[in-house]
């Protein structure tokens, strides 16, 4: 078994990571002086400054599918990608991780790393014209509504959103919430999941449609706040969508299709997530180090104690396990699809918010009263990936389906 990386895997990785040091991590103090004086709610300059230069650099659109994976789609389709397969993009991924910010700058943040992925699998050609191609220029933004206030969203058959048929439209009723990226004044479209056939098979109620967010009935009512962090201007907004109407042809892939369509989208965005986690603890053993052995308390520096020493190793083997967990559910994908991956992402998925979050804390901890206020990234960090035990369903879930794979393994 061989661990080292290919030349292209290293060359992109090495790329991304210049990049961020050179010239996103000294915007760092621009960044959040912009956030803290100008207008929560629009896009914030050093991210705009920053993109061409990304773009110019060929660091753009860097998530999209590799072509085995795009023979089915329209060939005659021009697009700006550069078509990393899940482990390259996986690597380039944990240094985006480092900052928060940095995805935005390579056209690779979330909801739109998965929305585009979902247009170019199953969007028809007029629908790509549409959305897909301002979308990879970076010209605007989009959104995924699928969680609900008033169900257990971690079941997706609860989801209780109306798309009904009526005449050569689709009108669309109910409240969804979390929808990430709807505070942006640029999030011009979202892709809607909801029920088209109440009385069909469990899995085949669900369909999605492509729903234009100034559309009459579309009502963003309130921004959702994540321990206090709004995330302006991406921002979680709840949505109100009343007899919201939509042209048939908004109807994505067919109705029915729902569930093939997230499970498509939610494998490789399980991924994207888990390996800008590793990035994030990362940043927060680095910090932690740095802390510990610049303070002195009792007469010697803070990482003579045998305690940090003892938090510090155990930080690093995490990640190191954690790391090499994700490019293996990473690299099966690429080799064998997503179906046969399903054990691994779960395991990711499960793993390396936790592995982040205890790392994070400690980090908060080695930082003293310093580590919970707005002078380090650390709380922020924490409250932002302690959503990741929730988003693209909570560790229960994944847990259960572990379970049951090991139960059919060992089965009688």
């Amino acid at each position: 078994m061989d661990f080292s990386l290919t030349e292209r895997e290293a060359h992109y990785r090495d790329r991304v990571r210049d990049f961020i040091e050179s010239h996103v991590r000294p915007r760092m103090p621009d960044y959040k002086s912009q956030v803290a004086e100008g207008d929560r709610w629009q896009p914030v300059p050093v991210i705009e400054e920053l993109k061409p230069k990304a773009r110019a650099a060929g660091l753009w659109n860097l998530f999209m599918p590799p072509a085995p994976a795009l023979a089915h789609v329209d060939e005659s389709f021009a697009f700006e990608g550069t078509q990393l397969t899940n482990l390259e993009y996986a690597l380039c991924a944990e240094e985006m991780g480092r900052i928060v910010w940095a995805s935005e700058v390579f056209n690779c943040s979330a909801p739109d790393t998965g929305n585009m992925e979902v247009f170019h699998r199953y969007g028809t050609r007029r629908q790509k014209d549409e959305w897909l191609a301002p979308l990879m220029n970076g010209e605007i933004r989009s959104a995924f509504l699928m969680t609900e206030p008033g169900v257990a969203s971690s079941d997706a058959t609860n989801i209780q959103c109306e798309i009904r048929r009526d005449g050569d439209d689709y009108v669309v009723n109910g409240r969804k919430w979390w929808s990430s990226g709807a505070g942006d004044p640029r999030c011009k479209v979202a892709i809607v999941m909801g029920k088209t056939d109440p009385d069909a098979k469990k899995h085949q109620q669900q369909s999605m449609v492509l729903m234009p967010l100034d559309a009459p009935g579309v009502t963003v009512e309130r921004a959702l706040t994540v321990y206090g962090y709004d995330d302006a201007p991406h921002g979680h907004m709840e949505v109100k969508l009343d007899n919201v109407r939509i042209p048939a042809s908004a109807m994505l892939l067919g109705e029915g299709r729902g569930f093939e369509i997230a499970q498509g989208r939610l494998g490789p965005g399980r991924i994207h997530h888990c390996m800008r986690t590793i990035g994030a603890a990362e940043e927060a053993i680095a910090a932690m180090a740095k802390r510990l052995q610049s303070r002195v308390a009792f007469g010697k520096a803070l990482s003579e104690h045998s305690v940090w020493e003892q938090r510090i190793a155990e930080a690093r083997i995490d990640i190191e396990m954690s790391r090499l967990l994700c490019l293996k559910a990473a690299d099966m994908m690429d080799k064998a699809g997503n179906k046969a991956a399903k054990a691994e992402i779960a395991m990711i998925k499960v793993a390396a918010p936790r592995m982040a979050l205890r790392i994070i804390d400690d980090a908060v901890q080695a930082h003293g009263a310093a580590g919970v206020s707005q002078d380090f990234n650390l709380a922020s960090s924490w409250a932002g990936i302690r959503t990741l035990r929730l988003a693209d369903g909570p560790d229960e879930v994944h847990n259960r389906a572990i379970a049951l794979m090991e139960f059919a393994r060992h089965g009688a």
